[in-house]
């Protein structure tokens, strides 16, 4: 077993969150992993990826070479363009649709899907998913869950690693990300 997953999106959408909660979910798996964060502007709004390698043998390298992702997740539909030289031929990208237009010169929202739809895909309308979890701030566990059938991870090890992930924020957020996230999985 071996998945290949690059997170990506602007600062401030949870990259970093997705990041971590799986990485819990592997190690609960007894699963090796190798994470590598790479930031853009250190501000709200600058581009943010994290390579997520997770195996059940030893990994050397935590950058994900190009042409070998199994997963592109992205939180921001352009931001999966971005990173298209690294999806494998059998990859899957699963991405909002909800475009997070921060430069001037972002193309036609309709353009980017169109682009997104020529590979292998999941579109997930998160904002809508995540306001009937009840907050919006789980937009990104809403996108965790519409990818976790592609990596490699148990359903119950990512439930647990999400409580566990949440459970210093009290119940209640426990709660609403883990709904957001079966919601995503319905995807």
């Amino acid at each position: 077993m071996k998945t290949n997953i690059i997170i990506a999106g602007v600062g401030g959408q949870g990259i970093l969150t997705i990041a971590s909660i799986i990485d819990l979910a592997a190690m609960k798996q007894g699963l090796y992993m190798k994470q590598a964060e790479v930031h853009g502007m250190s501000q709200r709004g600058g581009a943010v990826e994290s390579h997520l390698r997770i195996s059940d043998k030893e990994i050397f390298s935590d950058l994900i070479p190009k042409g070998e992702a199994d997963i592109i997740l992205a939180i921001e539909p352009m931001e999966a363009l971005r990173y298209l030289p690294f999806l494998s031929p059998e990859g899957v990208i699963v991405t909002a649709t909800e475009p997070y237009i921060n430069i001037p010169n972002y193309p036609e929202p309709e353009t980017i899907i169109n682009e997104i739809k020529k590979y292998r895909h999941v579109l997930v309308d998160a904002e809508l998913l995540a306001r009937q979890a009840g907050n919006l701030k789980t937009f990104n566990t809403v996108m965790l869950g519409s990818a976790a059938r592609y990596l490699g991870i148990e359903m119950e090890a990512l439930k647990l690693a999400i409580t566990t992930y949440f459970s210093a924020k009290g119940e209640e957020t426990v709660k609403v990300n883990l709904e957001a996230f079966q919601l995503g999985t319905e995807c």
